[in-house]
């Protein structure tokens, strides 16, 4: 009897586990450093667009941007996302990004929360920085 509770109790942890992983992986990474004190806007001129694939074959894409003889790594989000919404970047293109400056993987980089081209704005997080393609997202209200 003391081996079908504890392999119960074991069984429920792991479940658990489970649950609380599915709902954190859902922002996106760097959506979990975002930090609305540290937001800031530049413009400037892409120099790089790469596509990385991370855990799930999931596709994310960075870029590198140089504004104002700096260069700054803005993590966008995931590539599906972008497409979904009619919006490309690409090297060349002139673009303003809002976002929070963070420390990640021991570099400095901005998490995009808007990025604005031609005329035209991607909202890619909330004011929060809760990714608008997540599941957190739709159970924030």
């Amino acid at each position: 009897m003391k081996i079908i509770r504890n392999s119960i109790f074991v069984t429920m942890l792991l479940f658990s586990c489970l649950v609380i992983s599915a709902f954190t992986q859902g922002n996106g990474g760097a959506g979990r450093y975002y930090n609305p004190n540290t937001e800031t806007t530049v413009k400037g001129t892409v120099e790089k667009v790469t596509e990385i694939t991370g855990r799930r074959n999931w596709k994310g894409i960075h870029l590198s941007l140089r504004a104002d003889d700096q260069r700054y790594n803005v993590r966008v989000g995931p590539s599906y996302y972008l497409s979904a919404n009619g919006f490309t970047l690409s090297v060349g293109d002139q673009i303003e990004v809002t976002g929070s400056k963070i420390k990640f993987g021991g570099a400095e980089a901005i998490v995009a929360r808007e990025i604005k081209k031609d005329g035209k704005v991607l909202t890619l997080r909330n004011r929060q920085g809760i990714p608008n393609w997540s599941r957190a997202r739709r159970q924030s209200y």
